[in-house]
């Protein structure tokens, strides 16, 4: 398998896309394609030990930064390593293309340079988030947000397919993200959302609040990409002052740290589920080609789980079942 990495996506490139890209060529055995400044990229290289049989260089000697304009940049920056890199994966040339650059440049290049799969209108970033049940999907999380009715339904249509393969769930439910679980709550656009679910093969249990998405109420949560992408950065959030202020709580108090000494497994297992970089990133889903999109300030675990991320999504062959439920509509 073959795998095509932007390196100078991150806050921190090329350095984590380098040392994660060797992690898991060394643990996984794929072949990789680091694609940006060569230069940089070899120097980095230089500064471990690894089987250059698995790891090769594209040079591209543009960036699309965090805050250039998407669409602009994608067009203008013909040799940025978010462009040069998707065109690889257009040219079949790799299996899976992966980024922890700018999210709005990688849709738009993945949009126009690969297309979208028979029947889908508009992509959609898939996040797994983990619950009080085990994990659930969250679509869309940042690719649209002023999505149509429909596109919630193809999201559902995307996500069913991804979990069923992916993690495993045999008859996933969907739920709406709403402000009530009343069909009348909500806006236009929702209600008439509601509606297409509800005519729909999935197997749709109505509107969900926000206090339920943690709680695992369903396994996929609907959304457009605005109000995903604040969920996403909350969560974020919330996650990181909760475990620091659990931290400054135990060192102010002897008998607490002791209690943190003995259940030290249990807060491991906790920061475990809860951190990122376990995924290491989000797959596009809608797009004829295998996208992964990771965090900007991804850490080389992070890489090289987003590396295994792609891989399982190559290996389950996800597009292709999404294509087969869209054909059953």
């Amino acid at each position: 398998m073959k795998i095509v990495l932007d390196a100078m996506g991150s806050d921190n490139a090329p350095t984590v896309e380098v040392e994660g890209a060797i992690q898991a060529a060394q643990e996984f055995g794929h072949d990789l394609i680091l694609v940006g400044d060569e230069a940089r990229i070899i120097r980095e290289l230089g500064k471990h030990r690894f089987s250059s049989e698995r790891i090769t260089v594209k040079h591209a000697s543009e960036v699309i930064d965090m805050h250039d304009p998407a669409a602009i940049s994608v067009r203008r920056k013909r040799d940025s390593s978010i462009v040069v890199g998707m065109d690889l994966l257009k040219k079949n040339q790799a299996d899976a293309f992966i980024s922890a650059g700018n999210t709005g440049a990688v849709v738009c290049a993945a949009t126009l340079s690969l297309r979208l799969l028979p029947g889908i209108e508009r992509p959609g970033i898939a996040i797994v988030i983990p619950t009080l049940k085990g994990v659930s999907v969250i679509i869309d999380v940042g690719a649209n947000i002023t999505p149509k009715p429909i596109h919630l339904l193809q999201y559902g249509i995307m996500a069913d397919a991804f979990s069923r393969y992916i993690l495993g769930k045999s008859n996933p439910t969907v739920g709406l993200l709403n402000v009530g679980e009343e069909e009348s709550k909500g806006t236009e656009f929702i209600k008439e959302a509601h509606t297409l679910l509800s005519e729909s093969k999935l197997n749709f249990e109505g509107n969900i609040e926000g206090r339920d998405v943690y709680a695992g109420k369903v396994d996929i949560i609907l959304c457009d990409g605005f109000v995903g992408n604040v969920i996403l950065k909350i969560s974020e959030s919330v996650a990181d002052t909760i475990m620091q202020s659990l931290m400054q709580e135990i060192k102010a108090d002897f008998l607490a740290t002791i209690g943190a000494v003995l259940s030290s497994s249990a807060f491991h297992e906790l920061k475990r589920k809860m951190d990122y970089s376990e995924r290491g990133g989000a797959p596009l889903l809608g797009v004829d080609g295998r996208c992964i999109i990771s965090h900007g300030s991804s850490s080389a675990k992070a890489i090289k789980n987003a590396i295994r991320t792609a891989s399982e999504f190559v290996k389950q062959d996800v597009n292709k079942h999404i294509v087969e439920e869209l054909e059953s509509y």
